[in-house]
């Protein structure tokens, strides 16, 4: 499938690892031009069509810089993916946490992305296109935790602002996307430190393994981003792996027919007389999709 990426710009956060690497390379592979921006450059070396960038996403005039490097280079950006963030487990209960700890977790998972968005936004309304896909959380909405309390509250922010500003932004040719990932086998999750070896040592339970890759996401994150999906409301993916699929009993791995019937309702093309499988969309509504059936 011709996603129509070839000779597009686009820009990714944090992606030097991980989801954003991933991405980085997906679109890289469609023959976009890609401005990848992130700490430590060297996973993205020698990658043809990937351009990298040293950059703090947490200072503020760094998502800026980033897109500003791309539009003085490139000329433009046609493409955004806010794919940058972190997550620190919160064992020790609300109590323990300050309001450092919530200020840290915004400035990097929700502040970062809004400083991306409002610089690529001054550049693709002089043209009235473009696409601007964020990398939220499972745990922004659909399973809020107590041990990732500041990252949830971010991420549910950066969902919260993507719905509100698609109002405006879509008239203007415009479209934004927030994917929400379950567990994934990045990282974050299973890197020293990670969520499975925090949890894991504190509970003396061993190390727990996600049930999806960070290429299945970027799958998703790519075609968001592709001129193949002409749609100017907001999508929301929910996608959860196989270990949140023991936790949460029932629901399942979002499988290729749901993230198809997803796109359908987001192209508000009409759905199967039984709606959605979860059945708890309404099947008119295009802002809130959920593959995950209960």
């Amino acid at each position: 499938m011709d996603l129509e990426l070839t000779d597009k710009v686009a820009v990714v956060t944090g992606a030097s690892k991980g989801i954003g690497l991933a991405v980085a390379q997906e679109l890289a592979a469609e023959g976009a031009k890609v401005v990848a921006g992130a700490r430590h450059l060297e996973p993205l070396a020698d990658i043809d069509g990937v351009i990298p960038l040293a950059v703090d996403l947490a200072d503020p005039g760094g998502p800026e810089g980033l897109v500003g490097y791309a539009v003085d280079k490139l000329g433009r950006v046609d493409v955004l993916v806010n794919n940058v963030g972190a997550v620190h487990v919160r064992l020790d209960g609300f109590l323990s946490l300050s309001d450092a700890d919530f200020e840290a977790s915004l400035q990097l998972n929700f502040f970062a992305a809004l400083r991306a968005t409002r610089a690529v936004v001054r550049d693709m309304t002089t043209r009235g296109a473009g696409t601007i896909v964020n990398v939220a959380s499972v745990n922004a909405f659909f399973e809020p935790d107590g041990a990732v309390i500041d990252y949830g509250a971010a991420k549910a922010a950066l969902v919260n602002v993507a719905k509100s500003l698609s109002q405006e932004l879509g008239p203007a040719g415009i479209r934004i996307a927030s994917v929400s990932p379950g567990p994934v086998a990045t990282d974050l999750w299973l890197g020293e430190h990670g969520v499975a070896q925090t949890v894991g040592q504190a509970t003396g339970a061993g190390a727990a393994g996600p049930g999806s890759d960070d290429h299945e996401h970027a799958d998703r994150k790519v075609h968001d981003a592709s001129r193949s999906r002409d749609d100017r409301r907001p999508a929301r993916v929910s996608a959860h792996g196989q270990r949140h699929r023991r936790k949460l009993g029932n629901r399942r791995r979002v499988d290729q027919d749901d993230l198809r019937e997803v796109e359908r309702t987001a192209l508000g093309a009409q759905p199967p007389a039984s709606g959605l499988p979860c059945g708890r969309c309404s099947v008119g509504d295009a802002l809130t999709a959920c593959p995950i059936s209960l």
